[in-house]
């Protein structure tokens, strides 16, 4: 038989026969007591032990019942359980013991354990059940720790002490190499009042606008700081107190994140606020910490800075565009703050603060804290808060710089304008102190030698703007941004939007053409000898072969400056007369948005370019800063490799340093034989056309002239391989910000770019080049194929151009202006025998064409009223009409 096959081996004794047997055998003794019926351990089920203590004393007996029963009497015995978990189901006396058995629990009671949990009487699911004991200690002590937490987060945090909180420390402003510019926010702008000194008006005007409940609630909306902490663990922004209570701690803690730990400490401090002071407490408090603007930290400053009166002489009315401030200082002060975001215009911001001004004072009447005859005053007309100051050390050209560089922080850091107002900064930033200077100097004097706004008329209102940055690198080393702020001039004219660019928007166009083609070219670049043509009037063809139409459905017509007939000129002389023309029909041809795209990887912002895109948009009708376009032109200057511009390189708070303020990484804008051609043609602008006036700079240099519709505005930007700036020259009315022509400023007809701008450029270059090498440009190679416009003449033999002895005349850009050029030979003209085939027309230097400067409704494609170039009265749909 098999060895899997044999049976078991019989328990010594017989077995349950031989127990049998015993029992029938009066000589056996006494009958064995049944298994398990003792209840000693040693009865458990597969028990051997025997002998006269067997039994047990007194035990019962009981009939024989089987396995099943004795298994019954083992679980009864040990809770349940089958097995004994640290010996394998064998009993008490391990493997070897007394208690061996087969597999079977021992019957031995277990250890009383401190939580009973999973239960050990009973079954199933039942274990998992926890006893109400269990559930209510659990209760218990989960309640009583949070009261304990609570109680210790209470008695750590310290109430907020508006003393302290009135002191501010100074922001300092450092050179590029590391002296300090200008230390600002001193502290004369912050004092505190008392209670009695606020006027009734300035306190119900608060909590009418912020916290009609604060007389009666606990100063803490639970609600609140619920959703705020819910939106944070979303990923969503923070939420500020709702109440004034909560809104006076968190004045206190501006330097502070916003986290959920800082909410929570917001939420302990406001109770015990609540708790520690009175109602009329918390709200002086509160007006003393708030942030108004201006630099103007509590009620007493902003009655200051606001209407020049202490704060207990504020009348309702005025107390209502106080109580608007503290809704956002940047969007609510009537005077406009646009440096900090574009968003925050001055007609913007006034119809937000006289919208809120009328609301809160409604409220106030609502809420009884105005009497009828009261508001019927106060609602009868807007006080109009006084204009901005300078504070002390925030002059000339310091003013802009500082404005420029906080600007710069805000944007590259959580640091937030009241954050950066209370103080404690260290700025350095990129300007260069003798070359911010030279800048400043080269515009007053260009302005005291050629303007008399006493004596004349049109020479009042002029402004200038302009910027400097290093190629390569992006540092804005200096720029000029007006008058100053003691001048009452508080727009930077360097960082602001808002003045076309006209002409100097067409290098993005021929960079584009020279880089991407036309529809025409299979996407192989244009050469700059490609010729389209440059007579005036002209129709302006889509890649369909239709025309472009005026709104009334006449055909739009395309004007230049002058009515010379140019004829089919190469790009590359239309560029150097700026002539319109052929770079609006070129700028249709490759696509605009191809022009879009080449000048926003240069730098321009597309916030500042026309999104409704119209061929007047290849001729300058876009708005970027002086400071964008010294950095797209840098582009050029370097060989292509775009890096944004910084007037920032670190920022330290408590002498820790803030993340951020990296230097800007390069990118490829263009490639870099198209960026050396664009810079070749440029050169040619300077040597033979409408920039003759930046040779006077005596080295190797590019540039653009620009001048728009009506005379509007005039731009020079230029370039050496280590400097690129631009200048922009307009007039503006002061009271409506609207541009107005410059025809018959400095006693001239009308003002060219290649004027009074390129002489403020050479000024300044002159000076911040002193004593530098000329390194040159990079040679420009043979790009592109030569993509003459439909209708152009076959190319013939070029003749042998010759000096002429005498000047030749360029043609007019008005009848009472002609300027004179000796014409170029070809090796002044051209930097390469390639560049020299058939330019056509003559090689002097001319005042070319303007951009039209578009007004709102241009911009999104709507027509003017002033009549196209045929004389026709049709509205002019895409602008620029004089090229």
């Amino acid at each position: 038989m098999s060895e899997h096959r044999r049976k078991p081996q019989q328990p010594q004794g017989g077995g349950r026969a031989a127990a049998r047997r015993g029992q029938s055998d009066p000589s056996a003794g006494r009958r064995a007591a049944p298994r398990g019926a003792t209840g000693s351990p040693s009865d458990s089920y597969g028990s051997r032990s025997s002998g006269p203590d067997s039994q047990g004393s007194g035990g019962e007996e009981r009939p024989y019942g089987g396995r099943a029963e004795a298994r019954r009497a083992a679980q009864k015995s040990t809770g349940g359980r089958r097995r004994t978990p640290d010996n394998g189901g064998r009993g008490p006396g391990g493997p070897a013991g007394p208690g061996r058995g087969r597999g079977r629990a021992s019957t031995a009671p277990g250890k009383k354990r401190l939580i009973d949990y999973p239960r050990a009487n009973r079954f199933g699911w039942r274990r998992w059940v926890p006893s109400w004991k269990l559930a209510s200690g659990l209760c218990i002590t989960f309640f009583g720790s949070l009261v304990a937490l609570v109680g210790v987060g209470y008695a750590m945090v310290g109430v907020p002490d508006e003393n302290t909180a009135a002191k501010s420390q100074n922001n300092v402003y450092y050179w590029a190499d590391g002296k300090q510019m200008v230390a600002t926010g001193t502290g004369i702008n912050r004092q505190n009042v008392t209670i009695d000194q606020i006027p009734k008006a300035m306190q119900y005007a608060v909590i009418s606008a912020e916290n009609k409940s604060f007389y009666t609630d606990p100063g803490v909306d639970f609600k609140g700081i619920a959703r705020a902490l819910v939106n944070m663990a979303q990923g969503g922004e923070t939420q500020g107190g709702s109440t004034i209570t909560q809104q006076f701690v968190k004045n206190t803690y501006l330097s502070q994140d916003q986290t959920v730990t800082r909410k929570f400490k917001e939420m302990f401090i406001s109770v015990k606020v609540g708790t520690k002071f009175t109602k009329p407490e918390i709200l002086q408090g509160y007006l003393n910490t708030s942030y108004f603007g201006r630099g103007a930290y509590g009620i007493q400053a902003a009655a200051q800075t606001y209407y020049g009166v202490d704060a207990k002489e504020l009348k309702p009315s005025q107390c209502a565009v106080l109580a608007a401030l503290l809704k956002g200082a940047t969007y609510y002060d009537p005077a406009g703050n646009p440096d900090i975001d574009p968003a925050a215009t001055k007609d913007a911001n006034y119809k937000r603060s006289h919208d809120r001004w009328g609301w809160i004072l409604g409220e106030m009447h609502k809420d009884q804290h105005l009497s009828d005859a009261e508001y019927q005053t106060a609602i009868k007309k807007y006080p109009e808060p006084q204009g901005r100051k300078a504070v002390k050390g925030m002059t000339g050209q310091i003013s802009y710089l500082a404005d420029t560089a906080k600007k710069y922080v805000l944007a590259h850091s959580k640091v937030t304008e009241a954050q950066f107002d209370k103080g404690g900064f260290q700025i350095y930033t990129t300007f260069d102190k003798d070359k911010v200077n030279a800048l400043n100097a080269a515009v007053n004097k260009v302005q005291k030698a050629r303007l008399d706004p006493k004596h004349r008329d049109k020479d009042k209102y002029v402004q200038f703007g302009a910027a400097s940055v290093v190629p390569k690198d992006g540092a804005i080393v200096a720029l000029y941004g007006g008058a100053g702020y003691e001048n009452n001039h508080f727009t930077n004219n360097a960082d602001t939007s808002g003045v076309p660019v006209g002409s100097t928007w067409k290098p993005f166009v021929l960079a584009a053409a020279m880089q991407d083609g036309t529809y025409k070219t299979d996407g192989e670049g244009v050469s700059p000898l490609s010729k389209y043509n440059g007579d005036d009037n002209l129709k302006v063809r889509r890649p369909d072969g239709t025309y472009y139409l005026n709104k009334d459905n006449s055909i739009f017509r395309q004007r230049n400056e002058s009515g010379y007939p140019w004829g089919y000129i190469s790009l590359r002389k239309a560029m150097e007369q700026s002539v319109n023309t052929p770079f609006v029909q070129l700028g249709v041809d490759v696509g605009l948005t191809k022009v879009r795209d080449m000048a926003h990887a240069s730098g321009i912002l597309t916030d500042s370019m026309l999104q409704g895109l119209n061929p007047s948009f290849a001729i300058g009708t876009s708005t970027p800063s002086a400071i964008r376009m010294a950095d797209a032109y840098a582009t050029f200057a370097a060989s292509g490799e775009h890096v944004d511009p910084y007037s920032v390189t670190a920022v330290k708070e408590d002498g820790q340093e803030l993340s951020g303020f990296d230097k800007p990484k390069s990118t490829r804008a263009m490639e870099e034989n198209v960026a050396n051609n664009v810079t070749d043609v440029l050169q040619n602008v300077i040597q033979n056309g409408t920039g003759t006036n930046a040779k006077a700079l005596g080295r190797t240099a590019a540039g653009k002239t620009g001048t728009t519709d009506s005379n509007k505005s005039a731009w020079f930007v230029g370039y050496t391989q280590q400097l690129s700036t631009s200048v922009a020259m307009f007039r503006e009315n002061p009271k409506d910000a609207e541009l107005l022509s410059m025809n018959g400023t400095a006693g001239v007809a009308s003002i060219h770019g290649g004027d009074i701008p390129t002489s403020v450029w050479t000024e300044y270059m002159l000076a911040a080049l002193k004593g530098k090498n000329d390194p040159g440009f990079p040679d420009a190679t043979k790009i592109g194929q030569v993509a003459d416009e439909a209708g152009a003449p076959s190319p013939t033999p070029s003749p042998t151009i010759t000096p002429s002895e005498t000047p030749s005349e360029t043609p007019r850009a008005t009848p009472s202006e002609t300027v004179t050029a000796p014409s170029p030979t070809v090796t002044e003209s051209c930097r390469f025998a390639w560049n020299c085939q058939g330019d056509g027309g003559t090689d002097a230097g001319g005042t070319g064409g303007t951009t039209s400067s578009p007004s709102a409704t241009e911009s999104t494609g709507e027509g003017d009223t002033r009549g196209n170039a045929n004389g026709g009265g049709n509205g002019n749909l895409f602008g620029g009409p004089n090229g």
